[in-house]
């Protein structure tokens, strides 16, 4: 739980801790954990929400000729960091960003995620989410810089001493507990070297917050065991890619709206329009949930990964799934979204898309109960299942075609961020690949 914390306790608590460094914490529009450290000295400065730092030089923020941006903290993000010295410890407060007007920076993605909620609240709704997030552990070469080695051969819910990640994934567990998490899970994942935590349920601000903290803890403690921590979505040909499920559901007046026992499903009509307007703009938030051009290496059928547009309540082929729990564990699990995503941008798109639905009442297609990887093409089109964007490029095509994915974006980061993704797929398309010189040269 997070504490409400006052600026008198913090400045308390820095000096009862020895605190001598505090990291400013934000995210930029792709994702990236960036931060501005003072020191102890400084940080009533930086309570009164002082500390200015360039816009101009964080990718997606700002032009140069409105580059000032100051650093609001989140008093009841305060966490000392586990891993720094104990003499001088590091602390760390999330920021969100502002104009120097006073106003709050509207290509801020903790901003952009506000918003959502906040259009959730009016309607009377909180929104809840617990993220499933895989990464894979890989030797480090001679001179510390990550490699795609590994030499184990560990499946799933293998053990040590078969799993070599194990004590790393073990000090990972026990350093996120000291920070606050409640780590419901964690296991070796299909992949040789690739893992798993769960931690618990929360809102969705604190969420993304938690995945962003769970990332830097993660690649930190790795770094400990010599190992690089990668949520890069699939970094090794011929095995699983990383996913980043997202498991949600809304709750009005403590209640979880989306379960009705005189269903057959145990699914509420709000549920229904849930899911019916995730798949309505599915194809348009494809690009938030799945940024990187080697995000749609992984969405490919054959490895797990979902790529049809379709839900079910009884198999895992489906891009939506409802897990078995009910009552008050009812949710909505969303299974393309991959660790590389920007965590406030996706809840965002996931969030509106959904309340769409509710708003608009649209009901999904009939569950698809089978294998959906084992449908010949002419029952997949006879069913109606359509599949979602199958490079970047087609990502950000079918992203532009939806006007509603720019307005949940607001217009300076959706026009920021279209613009980095071309010229991330253009950068692409430049390249030969080891691929292309192997299949062709002999050829040709």
């Amino acid at each position: 739980m997070r504490k409400n914390y006052t600026k008198e306790d913090i400045m308390q608590l820095v000096e009862d801790e020895d605190v001598e460094f505090i990291r400013l914490q934000f995210t930029d529009i792709f994702g990236n954990l960036k931060n501005l450290a003072i020191t102890a000295s400084q940080l009533e400065k930086a309570l009164d929400n002082e500390c200015m730092f360039d816009g101009s030089s964080i990718e997606g923020f700002a032009r140069i000729e409105e580059s000032d941006m100051y650093l609001y903290p989140d008093f009841s993000t305060l966490e000392i960091l586990p891993w720094r010295p104990q003499q001088g410890k590091v602390a760390r407060l999330i920021c969100d960003v502002y104009r120097p007007n006073g106003e709050p920076f509207e290509g801020d993605p903790r901003y952009i995620l506000k918003r959502a909620i906040k259009e959730a609240a009016d309607m009377g709704y909180v929104f809840e989410v617990g993220p499933e997030c895989e990464f894979f552990l890989f030797n480090t070469d001679e001179n510390a810089m990550p490699t795609t080695i590994t030499h184990e051969q560990a499946g799933y819910f293998d053990l040590g001493p078969v799993d070599f990640g194990e004590n790393a994934r073990r000090d990972m567990v026990l350093t996120l507990e000291e920070m606050g998490f409640v780590i419901e899970a964690s296991h070796h994942e299909v992949a040789p070297a690739q893992h798993e935590i769960d931690f618990s349920y929360d809102e969705a601000l604190v969420t993304a917050d938690n995945i962003m903290t769970f990332k830097l803890a993660v690649k930190t403690i790795a770094k400990r065991h010599g190992l690089h921590a990668t949520f890069m979505p699939k970094p090794k040909y011929g095995v699983n890619g990383s996913g980043m499920h997202i498991n949600m559901s809304l709750s009005k007046n403590g209640k979880n709206i989306f379960a009705d026992e005189n269903d057959k499903l145990g699914l509420s009509k709000e549920a229904y329009y849930f899911i019916g307007g995730i798949m309505k703009h599915m194809k348009g938030m494809t690009a938030i949930t799945n940024p990187l051009v080697n995000s749609y290496k992984r969405l490919v059928p054959g490895y797990e990964a979902p790529v049809y547009i379709a839900w079910s309540a009884t198999n895992r082929s489906p891009l939506i799934r409802i897990p078995a729990s009910r009552g008050e564990r009812t949710r909505i699990e969303l299974r393309c979204p991959d660790p590389s995503a920007n965590p406030y941008l996706a809840l965002a798109v996931c969030l509106r898309a959904g309340l769409d639905g509710i708003a608009n009442k649209i009901m999904p297609p009939a569950s698809v109960d089978c294998n959906i990887f084992a449908m010949s093409d002419e029952e997949k089109r006879a069913c109606g299942i359509e599949e979602i964007p199958g490079t970047l490029i087609e990502a950000i095509y079918d992203m532009e075609k939806d006007s509603f994915i720019r307005d949940v974006l607001g217009e300076h980061a959706y026009q920021k961020y279209i613009a980095a993704k071309k010229d991330e797929w253009y950068r692409y398309r430049l390249q030969v690949t080891d691929w292309e010189i192997n299949e062709y040269l002999n050829k040709f």
